[in-house]
């Protein structure tokens, strides 16, 4: 593998560095955007969709979206820089990034002309946020076993059912619905996939509050919403595959911010923060327990390199999209293990402290590191994804 970027990729690093050190609104940064990828208020929200509008109109946005539909029509490599430099940045998370990395590309790869012609410039441009109706209770893990009904009447369906842990539903304008549209077959083949406006009538968004006071998911309850014969995304009842399309981009995209700066900044705070008289750095087991975290964070980013190398080739994909998202949701939680306890009461109480100033951080990633575990598949799925497809191993 080859770990040398080409002159034409370091300028491109170069041209989207300095562009951002000139543009990026410094109130916009985050020292964990993951951790705020949706907007905490409508005001907030607003502001980031303008820097959304401002980067679309500069061509930053869809960097390997086809030049046809919108985007640079760049490579992945190209896609890689964009997000070293993007995290580099302290940039938000764009509103967009649902429809931008996941619903995009799924309707690139599914949608009719004028489904591509009609949603992808405004998701280019933020005048159209998504978010993803697909789990249901009772149907996390287990997709397959979804209950949300859509009953074919001709030129349009009915659909009666509830979606929940559903990322940014009430700032979404437009959802990528699964929907029941065959209960007679089994339960991989009748599934059909829809593209449903939010203010349809018979919608009804309820939020579910985070430990961290943060409203980031809600349930999405369906009422006899009539939905557009159209609005089907691919064939009927094959739905099970165009959300694999959309599942593959957004493990791609779990993996895509390496979780290094948390580490780097433990390590500074190591380094002043005392314990038992003496730097807590000079202590050999919290110094290599950081060190761990360092070679798991560089771990990481070579598997996502390796993945990278594979796209480029040609190749099917491979278990790099769910050892990344495994990887990377159990790192997390094991940084925030490691900050609690090195960091103690500061940890704790969510202001800054004259000893460490970014305490809400260590607070917030306390709270939150968990969640990661369970959204874009949980760490028990992907185990099995790894053992059963990558190992071979009998199910259990």
């Amino acid at each position: 593998m080859d770990f040398e970027y080409g002159p034409e990729h370091e300028g491109f690093r170069s041209e989207f560095r300095d562009w951002l050190a000139a543009n990026l609104p410094p109130e916009l940064c985050l020292d964990d955007p993951a951790d705020d990828r949706v907007a905490s208020d409508r005001e907030t929200f607003e502001r980031r969709r303008q820097w959304q509008r401002t980067m679309h109109a500069a061509g930053w946005v869809g960097i390997t979206w086809p030049k046809e539909h919108g985007g640079r029509g760049a490579g992945l490599i190209e896609r890689v820089i964009w997000d070293e430099e993007y995290a580099a940045a302290r940039a938000p998370v764009l509103p967009g990034a649902m429809g931008l990395f996941l619903i995009g590309p799924t309707i690139l790869q599914w949608g009719t002309a004028e489904q591509k012609r009609r949603h992808l410039p405004a998701i280019l441009s933020g005048d159209e946020i998504w978010c993803q109706g697909f789990s249901e209770p009772g149907a996390g893990s287990d997709l397959a076993s979804l209950r949300t009904r859509a009953v074919d009447h001709g030129d349009h369906f009915v659909v009666n059912g509830q979606k929940v842990w559903t990322s940014g539903a009430h700032f979404a304008h437009w959802i990528i619905l699964l929907a029941r549209t065959n209960p007679d077959v089994p339960k991989h083949q009748g599934i059909s996939c829809f593209l449903v406006p939010m203010d349809s009538p018979g919608i009804t968004v309820r939020p579910l509050v985070l430990l961290t006071g943060h409203r980031h998911f809600n349930e999405v309850f369906f009422s006899d919403v009539v939905v557009p014969r159209a609005a089907l995304l691919g064939p009927l009842d094959q739905g099970w595959k165009v959300s694999t399309t959309t599942l593959m981009h957004e493990r791609h995209s779990a993996g895509a911010r390496n979780p290094i700066q948390q580490v780097a900044r433990l390590v500074a705070l190591a380094r002043t923060l005392e314990v038992d008289g003496r730097p807590a750095w000079e202590n050999p087991v919290i110094r290599q327990r950081l060190a761990q975290l360092a070679i798991d964070c560089e771990a990481m980013r070579l598997t996502r390199y390796r993945n990278l190398t594979r796209m480029i080739r040609g190749e099917p994909p491979g278990p790099e999209g769910s050892i990344l998202k495994l990887s990377g949701s159990e790192l997390g939680v094991r940084i925030a293990d490691a900050a609690g306890e090195l960091l103690g009461m500061h940890a704790l109480v969510n202001t800054p402290t004259p000893a460490v100033p970014d305490a809400p951080r260590w607070f917030n990633r306390l709270l939150a590191a968990r969640q990661y575990t369970i959204s874009a598949g949980t760490s028990e799925i992907q185990r099995n994804i790894l053992g059963e497809r990558v190992l071979g191993l009998p199910k259990g």
